[in-house]
């Protein structure tokens, strides 16, 4: 491996370090105004990145663009609505990643359109660039209504309370079949067509040209 792309993976390090901490600490911030402290009682309402990393996640998020961060604890039972604020909480990470691909775009328009060119924004734009596929990536993979992803809290909310309970205590077990089915490639088909309709749409509404991104990353 030569020094660029030494480079390259570095500044990939650093966004997806950026996608999972602003992931997991909306999942924190979003339960604590919901009545539960139990991710702020854990430090887990920080933008240090240390506090959210799973590395096995997060190898996989650089190497195929799929991943998570570790799991904020949260209590339902400081919950006043335990099934619908959990969705809410659950939602509030995927949602974070479609804002902060947003404002990177953003960012990466400005530079593009107003900046002097040359190798130090071209390297800038690569880095916001890289962080809005990269935390669109993040957030859809999330959404995915499997165990113990965010998706599965959101749709199994509309369970009956006596299935929803029993799907919680097991649904730990899941995440082997999940780490697994993304090794296999099985998520990377759908989820770069989802990936690239959605970056299309955001570099539409940013002003950023959508085929500098296609280049890249599709």
């Amino acid at each position: 491996m030569d020094w660029f792309q030494l480079f390259l993976l570095l500044i990939g390090a650093v966004a997806c370090l950026f996608c999972i901490t602003f992931h997991e600490l909306a999942h924190g911030f979003a339960a604590y105004q919901l009545g539960d402290p139990t991710a702020k009682v854990n430090g887990r309402l920080t933008l240090n990145p240390i506090s959210h990393i799973d590395w096995i996640g997060l190898m996989l998020l650089l190497t195929v663009r799929v991943g998570w961060a570790k799991p904020v604890p949260v209590d339902m039972r400081n919950f006043r609505h335990p099934k619908r604020d959990m969705a809410i909480t659950a939602l509030a990470g995927p949602a974070a990643n479609f804002l902060l691909a947003t404002a990177a775009l953003g960012v990466a328009s400005l530079i593009y359109h107003f900046a002097p060119q040359g190798t130090a924004a071209a390297y800038a734009i690569y880095f916001f660039l890289y962080m809005a596929v990269l935390s669109v990536g993040l957030g859809i993979f999330n959404l995915v209504p499997i165990p113990p992803l965010d998706g599965s809290k959101i749709l199994f909310a509309l369970l009956p309370d006596r299935i929803y309970y029993q799907y919680l205590r097991y649904e730990r077990f899941f995440i082997l079949a999940v780490v697994l089915l993304a090794w296999m490639g099985v998520f990377s088909v759908p989820l770069s067509f989802c990936m690239e309709g959605i970056v299309r749409g955001l570099c539409a509404v940013t002003a950023f040209p959508f085929q500098l991104a296609q280049y890249y990353f599709f």
